[in-house]
């Protein structure tokens, strides 16, 4: 059983300090919501886990049971990060396309120290033992005391994997199976990447949850892997019997000015396409939850929010459900991984298609990462406006996409894209 030790701090530079201290543990995972309190079901403002005790990698099917295991007895915190090809675990399906950065398909760790971090206080919870108590003491007394150094100096030049022309014939082939029936909503993908990047990951992840913080940040860190995420999407949360996801789709830029602001928001809530691309994930979310809940629980708790993030307005709906029995964190998984706002409706048909169309695998890219509990309860993001990076081939990814419809505008899915990336450019340089 973990102790807990509280300190006040007046510092508001006290997460970028904790971050850079951090950087130095080969694993590492830290979560901000960035202070978007007034969406629901937040426990943490900010959680950190560091170190590694014990851990566990899933590589192929046959790792499958011995991570339930390793979970199921666990009574500690986990922090963990999914790839989106878990779905070949979980479906008959396979990833053609080549792995530039290599994450695994699944990675948990228990961590040394957990922090829990607030704009006035941390708390730090670590194992008892002699000297512990001192030791934490210490640890915060080092990251007040660290002085901020790093940033992203040079320019960073990416390129897209595809060309415009070729995303437009993309969309029109997908357009096509639409048509017949294949499927009736798709996400597809692009690339844009960076193949002898030299940086900072820490500070490249700093710099851009300032400029576009979001409610589901996270920084990942496994040996040389790295994940710099800045998503505004929830995958799944637990909370005792209650199953939450919170599906985006619908996107439009924010204005120049609070009167467009206001004026682009009520162009997003009315816009049919939209509207029609948020309720048919949510459909599908309310299938996969349905799965693993008690029949007639699974309701929209919240349809077509519209919330506002540094660079975009996003349309937002809340779907909850009671579990039935008492699944453990596999069993839910695998009943809605991966996430339908990343794949398409229906789900199996979409996946095969974006494994034919996409030319690149996702990897940890619409995946998910988070925590589970000592009860159990755990609370996952979706991978997305996220920067990869692998150091050891100093590859650096980061992929955008959109919801391919009946009524999609290849040109306008190409400028959401683009759009969705803005950040991401600006963060490296690219202007």
């Amino acid at each position: 059983m973990r102790e807990k030790k509280s300190y006040s701090h007046r510092d508001p530079l006290f997460k970028r300090k904790f971050l850079q201290w951090a950087s130095r543990y080969e694993r590492f995972c830290f979560l901000d919501n960035n202070g978007y309190s007034h969406r629901q079901y937040h426990s943490h403002k900010c959680i950190a886990g560091l170190g590694s005790i014990k851990e566990f990698t899933i590589r192929s099917v046959a790792d499958i049971d011995k991570c339930r295991r390793f979970i199921n007895v666990s009574s500690d915190w986990l922090f963990a990060a999914i790839s989106y090809d878990m779905k070949n675990i979980f479906e008959s399906l396979t990833s053609g396309n080549p792995d530039f950065c290599g994450f695994p398909l699944l990675h948990l760790f228990c961590p040394e120290l957990i922090f829990e971090i607030s704009d006035e206080s941390v708390s730090v919870l670590f194992f008892p033992g002699p000297g512990a108590e001192k030791q934490s003491d210490k640890v915060v007394a080092e990251i007040l005391s660290t002085p901020l150094h790093g940033s992203i100096s040079d320019k960073i030049p990416v390129r897209s994997r595809i060309t415009r022309e070729d995303y437009i014939e993309t969309v029109a082939a997908i357009k096509n199976h639409i048509r017949q029936g294949d499927c009736y909503e798709l996400n597809y993908c692009q690339e844009f990447f960076s193949e002898d990047a030299v940086l900072s990951p820490h500070a490249v992840f700093d710099a851009l949850n300032r400029y576009s913080p979001a409610p589901f940040a996270g920084f990942y860190r496994l040996g040389e892997h790295y994940l710099m995420c800045s998503s505004p999407e929830r995958f799944l949360r637990k909370e005792g019997v209650k199953i939450i996801s919170q599906p985006v789709k619908g996107t439009i830029r924010r204005g120049g000015s609070p009167d467009e602001d206001e004026m682009l928001r009520t162009l997003l809530l009315n816009d049919p396409k939209e509207r029609a691309e948020n309720v048919m994930i949510v459909d599908l979310v309310r299938n996969d939850l349905s799965r693993i809940s008690v029949p007639g629980s699974v309701e929209a708790e919240e349809l077509f929010g519209v919330y506002t993030f540094g660079q975009v307005h996003q349309m937002i709906s809340t779907v909850i459900g009671r579990l039935s029995g008492n699944p453990d964190f596999i069993s839910i998984l695998s009943a809605a991984f991966p996430m339908g706002s990343m794949t398409g409706a229906p789900k199996i048909k979409a996946m095969e298609l974006i494994d034919r169309y996409e030319n690149s695998r996702r990897g940890i890219f619409s995946g998910a990462v988070g925590y589970i509990n000592p009860s159990g309860d755990f609370d996952f993001n979706v991978v997305i406006r996220s920067l990869v990076y692998n150091a050891g081939s100093r590859y650096l990814s980061f992929m955008t996409g959109s919801a391919i419809t009946f009524s999609s505008s290849p040109e306008k899915e190409y400028e959401e894209c683009l759009l969705k990336a803005a950040a991401m450019k600006h963060i490296l340089g690219n202007n």
